[in-house]
């Protein structure tokens, strides 16, 4: 079983048990934090797919701890003009760990919409 979450504008793929390496979150590490933006869910026997969310699935995480990634070298150079600056960045993430992916009973079956029938409307006579 597993589930495509967006979390923060990213997509990632989440299976009981795996780690997920996400953008920092504003929780404490050992808290839970549940998403609900599942793109898409496969239980083994059929796949879900959201439009844009599917319905009645969620994620639930537990916080492992905040971490900062390796460093990225930004480096800008002009020829002939002497102008060369280099820069780093070291970005935050939060280590997750997916604990349950909650799913309920019920199944949403697609709507049908009934087409309404037009009623024949009758010219308006003018009368003279």
């Amino acid at each position: 079983m597993y589930a495509i979450v967006n979390i923060s504008g990213k997509q990632f793929k989440a299976k009981e048990g795996s780690r997920l390496r996400i953008p920092k979150q504003n929780s404490e590490s050992g808290s839970t934090i549940s998403f609900e933006n599942v793109l898409l869910f496969n239980d083994g026997k059929e796949t879900r797919f959201g439009s844009p969310n599917v319905k009645n699935v969620k994620v639930i995480t537990t916080v492992l701890e905040h971490k900062r990634d390796k460093k990225i070298l930004v480096y800008k150079k002009k020829r002939r003009k002497g102008y060369q600056r280099k820069n780093g960045h070291r970005q935050w993430f939060t280590e997750v760990e997916v604990t349950k992916i909650e799913t309920s009973a019920k199944k949403s079956k697609p709507k049908i919409k009934k087409k309404k029938t037009e009623k024949a409307k009758e010219p308006l006579k003018k009368e003279d």
